[in-house]
């Protein structure tokens, strides 16, 4: 029987966490002279509500799920690192496991808590290597990062590797969703409710368009909001955050526009890339983005810069040598993408 009073740090688990003043008082009227604000500046002259119980509320709505099984973070590189500072010992006495390539943050926040990082090359089709997570797990290792769709891969995880790995691991198994509004793949944020050791990490930066404020979602079993509510910095979102994703929640039809039209630009733009000669593949993709193997990466990618045209070189990574990532723009943008590419393949073969 999972339990997570097995895997939380000591220290973490004897914490006594910080008391806010809005904690202790969450109403919004009266006159308050407890948190030593300044009275003038109305606008922004208050500390957040450190527990963003509005916000959740609207989140819970949206996504049909309990407002206590949320917890709210700044990017969803949070609650990545406060996952690792909650449950795993550093200095080589724990350990995390992942597949790899995949989201870089993962190994860099590891890194930061001096936690060591077991990496687990994925197999034929970009797709999770049970047995090789398997032969890498130890009686240390405590958390399991999967991102799905994946990044820089652009495909979905299978389902039933993902829930093999939730009953056989026997640490926190946490699912990246960053690009689940643009998969064919349905999300597995209500599997929350079935497996107590998951963690499915959502985004507002990608489908909504509000990379720019921050906002980052991880729905998980009650207990494991509670331990990350206990170490985050008390006042993490701040006030004009809280205040514009109310506001934007209620255009979730605009929302659902702009995926369908990514969707279609998507499709549009890999089939002009596929009728270009120096395209040699193209990922099928579940994310907003196309990877694209050229023929001479590197000069593709210096020529497009040239042109401020700017994409990411993924053609170090391993198993996506020769891979650039495009993001899918607008209809205007990606045009002009195909246009510069196809005079880089005529300025080719004048050079021939």
């Amino acid at each position: 029987m999972f339990s997570i009073d097995q895997l939380v740090r000591k220290n973490i688990a004897s914490l006594i966490p910080y008391s806010s003043a809005r904690e202790e008082y969450a109403g919004d009227d009266g006159i308050f002279l407890d948190a030593n604000e300044n009275p003038y500046n109305s606008s922004v002259n208050r500390y957040p509500d450190p527990l963003q119980v509005t916000v959740k509320n609207r989140i819970s709505r949206l996504k049909n799920i309990n407002p206590e099984r949320i917890f709210l973070g700044n990017g969803s590189d949070e609650p990545i690192d406060l996952l690792i500072r909650a449950f795993c010992e550093p200095g080589g006495i724990d350990n995390i496991l992942s597949i790899k390539p995949t989201y870089g943050m993962y190994k860099v926040c590891a890194d930061i808590n001096n936690v060591e990082f077991r990496e687990v090359l994925l197999r034929e089709g970009y797709q999770i290597d049970l047995k090789g997570i398997e032969q890498k797990t130890d009686a240390q290792s405590k958390l399991l990062f999967l991102c799905s769709p994946n990044n820089p891969t652009s495909n979905s995880m299978h389902k039933d590797d993902i829930i093999y790995l939730l009953e056989t691991f026997h640490g926190l198994v946490v699912l990246d969703e960053a690009y689940i509004d643009f998969s064919v793949q349905p999300s597995l944020l209500h599997e929350v409710e079935n497996y107590p050791n998951l963690v499915v990490l959502q985004t507002f930066s990608k489908a909504w368009g509000m990379a720019g404020i921050r906002l980052g979602i991880a729905f998980a079993s009650r207990e494991i909001v509670r331990v990350l509510n206990k170490i985050k910095y008390p006042y993490n979102i701040n006030i004009l955050t809280q205040k514009f994703i109310l506001e934007r929640l209620e255009k979730e039809n605009e929302k659902k526009l702009w995926v369908e039209k990514i969707l279609e630009e998507r499709e549009k733009l890999r089939l002009k890339l596929k009728a270009l000669d120096i395209v040699d593949n193209i990922l099928p993709s579940d994310a907003n983005f196309l990877m694209v193997k050229f023929d001479e990466s590197r000069k593709v990618f210096n020529y497009l810069t040239g042109k401020k045209i700017i994409i990411r070189d993924r053609s170090h990574v391993q198993l996506c040598e020769g891979y650039l990532r495009i993001t899918i723009g607008t209809e205007d943008e990606n045009e002009l993408l195909v246009e510069a590419l196809r005079e880089f393949v005529s300025g080719q073969k004048v050079l021939q």
